[in-house]
């Protein structure tokens, strides 16, 4: 009888890649890694897991992935699923290990790190920097006698790592995340990580250099309680659009944020932020464009050039913060 096999199923962004690091370090071994850039999010149709075989699932939508989840359930594969995506509801199945919640101070590596106890709770941190939890993960790195400068390494790490898995395929870029996904797992302190290996350095300066990019676009529109920033179709574009989304809501927590990219079929890739102050809504927006995600960060995939007005519509008045 072959031996059962395991599989790494997760979001190619600092959360997912960073819930995957501490799992293994918990639990090391031979595992398959099934990743992919931000938007490729329905990954559980490409695992060939069989009866026997473990699943481990990280930062993944459950309401995109749930038929592939119960074929593989079904076939007799153990699955266990950290996740922080709203879903209408979560299967109850005998082989599935659950641990889904949604609220919007918690991200996948967070939940993680719960279970395991704060064991790798430094690469806990770099996930829910890179997820935009900055306020959060403060916190937490205060608590734990993080000094500032190291807090800012951290972030600095999460937020390249988050910056490197936009892209509209690998070639976008600098490092595809399955590749950057076996450096970080080298380390079981993500600081050692920082000073052994320069592609942390070259991640981040290539995002502040998109970023400076992003500087020179105007605003779209605007009224007090929300901005949209439309951007052109380019490699750096594709890199920075999340990155950028990010950005502006720290720099202005009171307002949503809508940042969006033509794309050359002619349809736009969206990022909506809600405010962080007021940090609920991002799904529901989305999803009335056929989008998705989660209540403070979602996305549409290919919003129609023609409903551009209608999203803008929407934006403004989209009731944030209300549950």
């Amino acid at each position: 009888m072959p031996a059962a096999r395991r599989f790494d199923v997760c979001n190619g962004d600092a959360d997912g890649l960073c819930a995957v690091v501490q799992w293994r370090l918990h639990d090391p071994g031979p595992a398959t890694l099934v990743t992919g850039l931000k938007r490729e999010i329905a990954l559980l149709e490409r695992v060939p897991a069989a009866a026997g075989d473990e699943v481990l699932v990280c930062d993944l939508s459950m309401q995109r992935n749930r038929a592939a989840l119960m074929r593989l359930l079904d076939a007799g594969v153990r699955v266990r699923y950290f996740d922080h995506h709203a879903v209408d509801g979560i299967p109850q199945h005998s082989r599935l290990d659950a641990h889904i919640e949604f609220g919007s101070a918690v991200c996948t590596s967070l939940l993680v790190d719960r279970h395991l106890g704060g064991r790798y709770q430094r690469w806990a941190l770099v996930g829910a920097y890179g997820d935009n939890l900055t306020a959060v993960a403060e916190r937490l790195a205060i608590e734990a006698g993080i000094a500032g400068d190291e807090r800012a390494r951290l972030r600095r790490l999460g937020e390249s790592i988050n910056y490197n898995a936009y892209g509209d395929d690998e070639s976008d870029v600098a490092i595809a995340p399955a590749r950057l996904f076996e450096i970080l797992e080298r380390y079981r302190d993500p600081l050692e990580l920082l000073a052994h290996e320069p592609i942390a350095r070259r991640l981040d300066e290539q995002r502040r250099n998109d970023l400076a990019q992003a500087a020179s676009v105007p605003v779209h529109w605007q009224d007090e309680g929300a901005s949209v920033l439309l951007l052109p179709d380019a490699p750096w574009s594709r890199r920075v659009i999340g990155c950028l989304a990010n950005e502006r809501a720290q720099a202005e927590p009171n307002r949503a944020h809508a940042v969006l990219k033509r794309q050359a079929a002619g349809a736009l890739v969206v990022s909506v932020r809600a405010p962080l102050a007021a940090p609920n809504g991002a799904n529901d927006l989305c999803r009335r464009f056929g989008g998705g995600g989660r209540a403070a960060a979602a996305g549409i995939d290919a919003l129609p050039e023609a409903d551009l007005d209608a999203f803008v519509t929407a934006l403004a008045q989209q009731r944030w913060g209300a549950l």
